[in-house]
C-alpha cells in the first residue's frame, strides 16, 4: 500500500524539510541584504543550500535543503521508472526512465559549487523526459494531461528564458517557485490518473 504512493510521500516530506529550512534561513535576499528570514518572493530556493545566508550570516538552512532535493530527486526518479512501464513504444520509455533519473542525479548535485552547472544538465536531461511523456501524452484522450504538459514546459522555458537572457531578476525568484509547483503538480496527476490503458492504442497505431 505504501509502493503505491512513494513518489507521494516523498514530495510531501520534502516539501516538509524545505519549510523547516526557510525557517532556519537567517535572513538577506536579492531585494535586501538586511532582511530577516526566508522571504519567499525574493529568496531563491538555492539560497538555502549555502553554509551563509545572503546576508553573510551561517546559515542552518543547508541540512534541511539537501534532504529536501534528495527526497524530490528520489521521488522524481522513480515516477519516471513507474510511467515508462506505461508507454508502449520501448525506445520511448527508455528515454524518459533514462533522461528523467539522469537529470534528478544531477539534481542531487545542485548544492554543491557546480550548481549553476547542474542546474543546465539537470533541467535539459528533464525537459527531454517531460517532452516525451507529452507528446504521448497528446496522442491520448487526457485532455486535462495535455494542459498541464504545457503549462509544465511553458513556464519551464520561461523561466530558463528569463535566466539566461537577464531579464525582470525581481521575477526570478518566483517563476522559480512556479515552475518547480508546476512540474510536482504534473508529475502527481500522472502517476495518480494516468493509466497503462491510456496509451496503449498508440502501439497499434490508432
Amino acid at each position: 500500500m505504501i509502493g503505491r504512493h512513494l513518489v507521494l510521500i516523498g514530495i510531501i516530506i520534502a516539501a516538509a524539510l524545505l519549510v523547516l529550512a526557510t525557517l532556519h534561513y537567517p535572513g538577506g535576499s536579492q531585494a535586501d541584504i538586511n532582511s530577516i528570514g526566508y522571504d519567499w518572493k525574493n529568496n531563491y530556493i538555492s539560497n538555502l543550500f549555502g553554509e551563509k545566508s545572503f546576508n553573510g550570516a551561517k546559515s542552518g538552512s543547508r541540512f534541511w535543503a539537501v534532504g529536501a532535493m534528495a527526497s524530490l530527486s528520489i521521488s522524481f526518479t522513480i515516477f519516471f521508472f513507474r510511467f515508462s512501464k506505461r508507454i508502449p513504444a520501448r525506445g520511448s520509455a527508455k528515454i524518459i526512465r533514462f533522461f528523467g533519473a539522469s537529470g534528478m542525479v544531477f539534481s542531487a548535485f545542485i548544492a554543491t559549487k557546480w550548481h549553476d552547472q547542474m542546474i543546465t544538465i539537470a533541467s535539459t536531461l528533464f525537459l527531454v523526459s517531460i517532452f516525451y511523456i507529452t507528446v504521448y501524452v497528446f496522442k491520448t484522450r487526457l485532455y486535462f494531461f495535455k494542459f498541464l504538459c504545457t503549462v509544465c514546459l511553458l513556464t519551464f522555458y520561461v523561466m530558463l528564458f528569463l535566466f539566461g537572457a537577464g531579464f525582470y531578476m525581481e521575477f526570478w525568484p518566483i517563476v522559480q517557485k512556479i515552475t518547480i509547483a508546476n512540474s510536482i503538480i504534473l508529475v502527481v496527476a500522472l502517476e495518480y490518473y494516468a493509466r497503462e490503458e491510456d496509451f496503449q492504442h498508440i502501439k497499434a497505431g490508432k
